[in-house]
């Protein structure tokens, strides 16, 4: 043991999103029960690179008596997740300072906080007027159809696992080229259905499965749709939530929505 800097995790700020676990390099921090733990204090290098990922200000790190950093620990635990380790430069760790601009609360009403807007969990009530769904016309020529997304944010690394949208829910897991290519997404794959969006080509399938798993598990889902594109690296997605459903120990089966390119289902 001795006096060196660590990550420290305010439990009462942290919210479930996840965003610090892909930034910290060395595999540290997991989400457990809902919340960010540090797994061992022997996996944390003390740089604070996942410092200015976290919306709720919930990462510092300080200086405290620790066992000390282990790099082969690291390599083993990285390994037995399927990846490499890749050591970060030693400087001061540099946190960047939350926007402190007015937030809109789920209710429309504007807030003050702490927290990237474009992460802030945000659930939209609608007037049952407006959740019917119907497409609508406006004169001979133009189309409008009444939006069915009903939370935010919709990324599946932004996503908080325990957000209330989340509970008793359809759950809508979309590659994320999907809405641009079928017309009719809003109406026919989105309505009343709670969302995650991903794209596995770009982003790590693993932690996309970690996530899924955690939400599956922790939220009694009532049914799981997959919608993805024909091209062979969007299996990915399906193979994440396949994935998921196992480890989650879930009876749910899984709709599956193929798409062609022309936008038709396959």
């Amino acid at each position: 043991m001795a006096l060196r800097k660590i990550i420290e995790i305010d439990e009462a700020k942290c919210n479930g999103c996840g965003l610090c676990v892909p930034n910290c390099a060395e595999g540290a921090i997991q989400i457990i029960d809902g919340k960010a733990k540090l797994v061992d204090d022997i996996y944390c290098d003390g740089l604070g690179a996942c410092l200015g990922h976290c919306p709720e200000g919930a990462l510092n790190v300080i200086e405290r008596d620790a066992a000390e950093f282990d790099e082969e620990a690291v390599i083993e635990l990285l390994a037995s997740q399927g990846r490499t380790f890749t050591p970060q430069a030693h400087q001061e760790p540099v946190v960047e300072k939350a926007p402190q601009h007015p937030q809109h609360d789920h209710h429309g009403h504007h807030g003050h906080g702490g927290g990237c807007p474009g992460s802030r969990m945000l659930q939209f009530d609608k007037p049952a007027s407006e959740g019917k769904g119907e497409a609508v016309s406006s004169g001979d020529i133009e189309i409008k159809i009444k939006p069915q997304l009903r939370q935010w944010p919709v990324q599946l690394k932004l996503l908080p696992v325990n957000a209330p949208y989340f509970k008793n829910a359809d759950l809508l897991v979309t590659a994320d080229c999907v809405p641009f290519t079928y017309p009719n997404y809003h109406l026919d794959l989105l309505k009343g259905k709670a969302l995650a969006v991903g794209c596995p080509k770009l982003d790590d399938v693993q932690l996309y499965t970690d996530k899924l798993t955690q939400i599956i598990a922790e939220n009694n889902l009532k049914s799981i749709t997959v919608a993805y594109m024909e091209v062979p690296c969007c299996q990915g997605i399906v193979m994440a939530v396949e994935t998921a459903v196992k480890r989650a120990s879930s009876s749910l089966k899984i709709n599956k929505v193929k798409l062609s390119l022309q936008g038709e289902k396959i």
